[in-house]
This record gives C-alpha cells, structure tokens and sequence, in this order.
C-alpha cells in the first residue's frame, strides 16, 4: 500500500470516528446556519442600496427645497408689515432757551428722530462701514446669517449676529429683540418686503433712530447730545465713527467708563469703520490718515425740573397744547422740539434779583409769616410780546403751583390804571360832568359813599389807615393809590365798560364782573396776565399777548404760533396818557423810595403801579420802561405741613415788616432786575393827546379846618343822565375789598411841590409803536 492510500485511508476512517458525535452534527448544522445569515446580510446591505440610491436622495432633496419654498411663500403671503411697535415710536420732547441751549429732555425715552438728510453724507456711511457694507447693493437680507442665527438659536447657543441694517431695523421698529424661531423667520420675511417698500435712505435713517447707544440715549440726535453735547447735523465723521462702533457693546464701550480691554476694542471698532469707509472710497486715504480719536464728552446727569426750569417746562407745555391744540397723548409721546423766548441771561438776572431782595431776608425758621411768602414774576417785551424771563417759586420740586401764571390772587391796586384807560377810551365824566383826565378833580376822603347820579350805590371803601385827602386830581390819587377815588371813577365810567376795557387789554379771568368793588382789584391775576396788561399800555394800545415759545416743531415741520402782538385795542392817546400818569407813581408815589431812588436807575425813564389787597395777602409792583414790562407778586400762601397749608394768609410780619406792600419787596425786585437787565436808558416815546400827568397837588390829611378848593368834587349831584345802568347795593363782591397800597413815606409836606418827568407831546407823524 502506498503512502498515498494510506493518508486516504486514515482520512476515511477518521471521518467515519467522527460521524456518530452529536457536536459534530450540530457544528455542521451551524455552519450552514451561518453560511446562510452570511447570504441574509448580504440581501440586507443590497436592500439598503436599493432604497436609497443618488437619484432618490436627490430628489428628496429637491422636495423638500420645494416644501420649504411652499411654506416660505405661505409665510410671505401671510406676513404683513406690521405697524411700528409703541416703544419705537416714543420719542422725547426737547425743551430749549432762546439761544438754543438744551434746557430739558422729557419723556420715557430719550429719543429725537431726525431726518437723514440732516446728516452728513460721512457720517452716514460711518453707519453702512461699521455694520453692512453691501447694504445699498444688497436685498436686504443676510440668508447666511439668518441661517446661523436660527442654528444658534436651535442649538441654545445665544444671540448671534450677522444680519443686515435693514434686519436690524425692522427688529428695532418693528418687532422685539426676542431671540425666538418665530421672530427671525417674521424678520426675514418682513426684511424682505421692508426692501421692496422703502428705499435705503428710510431704512438707514430708521436703523440709526431706533439703535440704542448707552447713556440712555436711543437715537443719534440723543447719542449726539449725550456723548458730544451737540447736535447730529454737526458731528464730524470721526464722532459719527464713534457712535457707529457703539452699537456693537454700548456698554462696554462707552470711553468713560470703559475698561482698558474696552477702550482697546472700541478704538479698534473705530479704526475698522474708517478703514471700510476709505475702502469702499467714502473717505479719502489722506484725510482717514489725520484723523484722531475723538473721546466722548463725560456723563452729565439729566437735564431734570428742579429750579426755576420745572415751572418754564410746565408754562411752555400748557401753552403749547393750548395755542396748537395739540392732544396732550399726543404731546407726551414726544417728538416736540421746544424753545422757548427765555432769555437765559435775564432769567438768572431775574432769579438774583429775587434771592437778594426777597430769599435772603426772611428767616423762616424765627419767623412764621417768612414761611408763608411766594414770590412770582414775568418779564416781557411790549414790542414782540416774548416772555423774556420768569419766576415760578422757590423750586418746582419742592412748589408746584406756579406763582407766575396762578391767578387765585388780587391784583389789588395794579388794576387801577385799568380804569383810568377805560375812562380816557370811553370819554367818560365825573359826576359833575368833568371830563375824566389826569388833572380832574375828585374827593379823596376815605369811606365816602361812592353815588351815582345823586343816589348812593352802597360802596364806600376806605383808604390806607382810613386816612383822609380831600380834593385831589387824579394823578395825585394814582399816586397815592386812593381807594376812594377810583371806586367813584369806576361807577362814573360804568363798571360794564371798565370790565370790557380790562379784557380788551388782557385780563382774562372769569371773575371780571361789573361790582363796584372790583375797582379794587379784587378780581383773580396771575404776574403773566398783569405784564400782558402793562405790555399794551407801553406798546401805546396795541394787544400784547406773553408768548413764552419762540417756536415749536414736530420733527421737521415748524408748527404756526399764533402772533403774539395783536391791533389795538384802546387808542394810542388813551395809552400814553395812562403810561404819562404812571411815571408819577414812580417819582412821586407809593414806588418812589424802592425805584425812584434807587442808585441803579440812573435817570431811566419808568412807568408803574403798586398793588397791595386787603389783610396783605398779595403785594405787587408791575412797572414798564419804553423797551422792558415786568410784574412782580407776592403772595401769602399757607406754609406745608401747618393747618393752613395752601390757603390765602396774610404776609404781615414777614420780612420783619409790619405789612409787605407793593412798594416794598416787589418794588425792590422790580428795580434790581430791571435796572441791571436793560442797556442804554431811553425815554417813552408818548402822545398825550388824551391828557397828560400833572404835577400833583400837595394834600395833607383832611381836617375840621381844612379849606375847601376852588374845585369842584365830582361828587358833586348833578341833573345829567347816569351814564350807566346804576349799580345796586346787591351787587356786592364776593371777598374783602383790599385796601389801596401804603406809602412808607412820611405825610406829604403841604410846602412841598414835587413834580414827575412828563415827556413832550411827539411830532406830528410819529410813527406808532
């Protein structure tokens, strides 16, 4: 047997040992079991490539293109551009001095909208460098980034930037600054249509309106102002640079309170911009080459209301809603920009003027009546009716009623030129049939019956102290503020007429009825109303309404204020004769120690009256020069926390004075601002045609000895017809009569003969004023 057949044989028989085991079997049974799971896996895997060959992937993909696109046309179609949202709406109202100081920022949101165009080209483009400098090539939307930004906003992964100054612009304006799936996709859509509606000059105006730059200002006319202290139109583009780089980290990159990191990024930020500028040939090589960076102006607090500013704030707003009628919802959304005829230099003078002469000498806290005192005064211009100055209080945080506009106070006798006016206007006579001018003649004894047409009217006021003149002119009782005088007049012109004549020259207070004791002024006036009044008489009868706004606008368009001088309302004659009367009052009268002699006057020509009201609870003194009116009121008003607080209550006392009078404090106050506020002198330019002021009289308290004067009292009964209807004794007035101003001089010396600087008559065809 071969070798060959014997490996054979052992081979046979070893497969036939093995044979009976039962691993075998099962190996050989597994083996097949595998063999066919490795046949199965194939299938699967040639399944597997069946189902998911290139060409159906692609057209998956292609499907859901198409999905995506269907519901990106869906979402467009339903979309709208919504209305701006409320808070990117808000704007402040800016209120200005005359020479266009900022003198407050009111509103929830510091923000001025301006126009585009009120922008430099540079520092337009500061904007477009710094944030999307394809964005007047572009469709308005950042697909990339968008897309980075929903990836981010899936993934948790916070805000992300990128997208485009329109993007930016409709988040601002026109939605929230969510960070939600639903908000990018409605700003997208909305970007969109923004692009197709509105052209890159509204958007971009928009976008730097509505970006928030720190410092609380939103908007760059607030960035401009809270950074540089000035106005957008006049930033440089390096400025404009500055605030462009802001946007990025308001915060953190504001210079002054930067850290060394920030001002390091911030100033990198910066050199971007310019470089981009310089790149896309909006700014020359050279020029980018000299330029350095401009630091910011440091924080100023808020212009706020304290002072003497919350009360112009509060007149310049009520007259502007009134005069323009304007909503007032309308109004505190903001976007008015305000300047009002305050004369800041007149203002402080005013306000010094009543610290020296009033603040300063009263001493609450020894004094009570001190606490009681409220000082209150206007300043106008009779040419051009601008409020040039005013005083409100002490301080409109810790006062809120304004003491220059209130009216709840007498006048007192500041009214008593008013009847004089309606007595020259209306040709009036005495009783005896005189014609009522400066040098008529009336009875100056206090407490006497007021008549009309023989028949006592049930009035007879008395005079200071009850004192007694006699026969007196006019002038003499102007000077003197003779109560008893001017009632009389008053029936004589018809209380009726004088009524019309005190509207007719500003006096607007619903208490202006026709009782005879409102020859006492006992009628409400506020300081403003009373400068009104004064302000026509010196502008020789021509209506001077105050007008503290110079000018108001919304946005770009300048709003039409009504014309502050009006035609005339009594004839020229009939106001120079009244101003002709008032400088006697000055140089011969109640005024003659606080203005008369005042050192500061310096022969400056003055015209005025004194008012004091009953239990001395209001006191004035509002006076004119030919180019200047001011009304200046004290007023007795309850100190706070007392039982009296708010209430009427009389000023005696305060000061250290037995009774503050219109020749004292206000007096004062009138002279030191007025002879510190005006230039040159210059002399009342006058047609006395209507009569002018005398030379008064001397009087000396009546007595049993007295002798009478050639004159006849106008009281005297006479058979002419009443010249109006008589007045009844019902016809009472509804609160004290005040009493006429007292004099601090000494009792007139009968040898005394003190005369007043009457002006001459002008020339024939002198112009009028």
């Amino acid at each position: 047997m071969g070798r060959a057949e014997e490996r054979r044989a052992r081979q046979r028989g070893g497969a036939r040992r093995a044979a009976p085991a039962p691993a075998t079997g099962h190996r050989a049974e597994g083996g097949r079991m595998d063999r066919r799971k490795s046949k199965g896996g194939k299938g699967d895997r040639g399944f597997i490539r069946r189902m998911f060959t290139w060409k159906k992937l692609l057209g998956a993909f292609f499907g859901a293109v198409l999905v995506c696109m269907g519901a990106f046309v869906v979402l467009y179609m339903v979309i709208d551009i919504p209305d701006g949202n409320n808070e990117a709406k808000l704007q402040s109202n800016v209120f200005e001095y005359s020479d266009g100081t900022v003198m407050a920022r009111t509103g929830d949101v510091n923000r001025e909208i301006v126009e585009l165009s009120e922008l430099s080209p540079q520092v337009q483009h500061t904007f477009v460098a710094a944030e999307n400098k394809s964005f007047y090539t572009d469709k308005g939307v950042d697909l990339k980034g968008t897309a980075r930004g929903l990836f981010n906003t899936l993934s948790g992964k916070g805000k992300q930037g990128g997208s485009t100054i329109t993007q930016q612009y409709v988040k601002n304006y026109y939605l929230t600054q969510d960070q939600t799936v639903t908000r990018k996709l409605k700003e997208l859509v909305i970007s969109l249509k923004v692009e197709r509606q509105n052209s890159k000059e509204q958007i971009l105006a928009g976008y730097i309106n509505t970006s928030y730059y720190g410092r609380g200002a939103w908007g760059i006319q607030a960035a401009a102002q809270a950074y540089y202290g000035k106005d957008a139109s006049k930033l440089s583009p390096q400025q404009g640079a500055y605030l462009a780089a802001l946007l990025q980290a308001p915060s953190q990159y504001d210079w002054s309170s930067a850290t060394p990191t920030g001002k390091k990024l911030v100033k990198a930020r910066w050199n971007y911009v310019l470089d981009n500028m310089v790149e896309m040939h909006w700014l020359g090589a050279s020029e980018r080459k000299g330029m350095t960076f401009p630091k910011p102006h440091k924080p100023k607090a808020a212009s706020g209301l304290t002072g003497q500013e919350g009360y112009l704030y509060e007149a310049a707003k009520a007259e502007a809603i009134k005069e323009l009628d304007i909503p007032k919802e309308k109004f505190e959304a903001g976007g008015y920009t305000i300047t009002l005829n305050i004369d800041r230099k007149k203002q402080k003078q005013l306000e010094k003027s009543v610290r020296e002469q009033l603040t300063d000498n009263l001493d609450p806290k020894s004094r009570k009546a001190d606490a009681r005192v409220q000082a209150g005064a206007v300043s106008v211009d009779p040419k051009t009716g601008k409020v040039l100055a005013m005083y409100g209080g002490r301080d409109y945080t810790q006062h809120y009623v304004n003491n220059a506009t209130r009216d709840d106070y007498q006048p007192a006798s500041t009214f008593k030129p008013v009847i004089l006016a309606a007595a020259l206007q209306n040709q009036s006579q005495t009783q005896s049939g005189q014609q009522i001018k400066a040098s008529t003649s009336y009875d100056g004894t206090s407490k006497r019956p007021v008549e009309e047409d023989g028949r006592k009217v049930g009035f007879a006021p008395p005079n200071e102290d009850d004192r007694d003149y006699g026969p007196v002119t006019v002038q003499t009782a102007m000077n003197k503020s003779i109560n008893s005088v001017f009632a009389q007049m008053g029936i004589d012109v018809g209380m009726d007429k004088v009524m019309a004549t005190a509207k007719q020259l500003g006096m607007n207070s619903d208490d202006l009825k026709p009782y005879a004791a409102q020859t006492l002024g006992t009628m409400g006036a506020s300081p403003l109303e009373m400068a009104g009044v004064y302000a026509t008489l010196d502008n020789h009868g021509k209506k001077v309404t105050p007008q503290i706004l110079k000018s108001v606008s919304y946005g770009s368009e300048k709003l039409p204020l009504p014309d502050a001088i009006g035609g005339r309302v009594v004839e020229r004659g009939v106001a120079d004769s009244v101003t002709s009367v008032l400088t006697g009052v000055v140089d011969d009268g109640t005024a003659k120690a606080s203005v008369r002699d005042n050192a500061a006057r310096d022969g400056q020509q003055v015209a005025g009256k004194t008012g004091t009201s009953d239990d001395n609870k209001s006191a004035w003194f509002t006076g004119y020069t030919p180019d200047l009116v001011t009304s200046v009121g004290l007023f007795g008003e309850g100190a706070v926390k007392t039982s009296e607080e708010g209430a009427h209550v009389s000023m005696k006392g305060a000061g250290g004075l037995p009774r503050v009078d219109g020749g004292s404090f206000p007096a004062r106050i009138w002279a030191q601002y007025m002879f510190n506020s005006t230039g040159a002198n210059s002399k009342f330019n006058l047609d006395t045609d209507m009569g002018a002021g005398v030379a008064p009289t001397s009087s000396a308290p009546a007595t049993p000895s007295q002798e009478p004067t050639t004159q006849t009292p106008s009281q005297t009964p006479t058979t002419k017809a009443p010249t109006q209807t008589p007045t009844t004794p019902t016809q009472e007035p509804t609160t004290e009569p005040p009493t006429q101003d007292p004099t601090t001089e000494p009792p007139p010396d009968p040898t005394d003969s003190p005369t007043i600087d009457i002006p001459e008559n002008p020339v024939n065809g002198r112009e009028e004023q």
